[in-house]
């Protein structure tokens, strides 16, 4: 009661549920008989999860945002900071597990992953997770212990591998800004027509794409091999 659905994801017989009000609860709830469906398992973190994505029939990823709790009157009151991925190990539903998280940036970090799915690249055989950001960090202090804003850092994809054994391991930041481009931004950076919007893969080329550039890496090394401005 009070929490809000942030997201699902059906597999098989199950769904996993990602509500919200000050800590992120992940439920995993049987549907065997979808007339009474049965929680079997919840795991309360701080945050919460936008977008689920299976990993394996065991396994699973949550993208979304880190949260802090401040004091508010006799209360306390959430506040999201930075993006927020984990992966979460549902072998016993009973107990489920966040194995491994990585935070990204802080308050103000947005991907359009957390709106769209189509943003995400993930390949299991290819030990591939990649998807965009602007990254934003903060260079004030709290206030009335509120997390501060974050400042413009950088906009472009991040390049992940990832397991159940070692969990999130970041390879390489692609962008399609130029240095000029870091010097002008400020706090803040509008020119959306270099902002990378998708990542894809064709046999040994990571490409990512804005409407202004596409740029090639090397799938293995991650160096730059080719790019285009359109």
């Amino acid at each position: 009661p009070g929490e809000r659905i942030y997201s699902t994801r059906f597999m098989g017989d199950r769904v996993y549920m990602v509500t919200f009000k000050q800590v992120d609860p992940l439920f995993v709830i049987d549907l065997k008989n979808p007339a009474k469906p049965k929680i079997l398992g919840a795991l309360k973190i701080p945050g919460y999860s936008d977008y689920l994505h299976p990993y394996d029939d065991n396994h699973i990823i949550g993208f979304g945002k880190d949260t802090v709790e401040v004091k508010a009157g006799q209360g306390t009151q959430a506040f999201y900071t930075g993006m927020k991925i984990a992966l979460f190990d549902v072998t016993d539903v009973s107990k489920p597990k966040e194995l491994f998280k990585e935070i990204i940036g802080d308050r103000g970090t947005e991907s359009e992953l957390l709106h769209n799915h189509k943003a995400l690249l993930f390949s299991r055989n290819k030990n591939l997770l990649a998807f965009p950001v602007t990254v934003m960090k903060a260079r004030g202090q709290e206030t009335f212990g509120m997390p501060a804003y974050g400042q413009f850092e950088f906009q472009g994809a991040y390049v992940y591998r990832v397991d159940p054994k070692q969990g999130f391991q970041l390879k390489a930041r692609i962008t399609h800004l130029t240095g000029e481009d870091y010097q002008k931004s400020g706090g803040s950076w509008y020119n959306n027509n270099r902002n990378v919007e998708r990542i894809l893969y064709i046999n040994d080329g990571l490409y990512t794409l804005s409407k202004e550039r596409i740029r090639v890496h090397n799938l293995s090394s991650f160096k730059g091999i080719g790019s285009l401005w359109l």
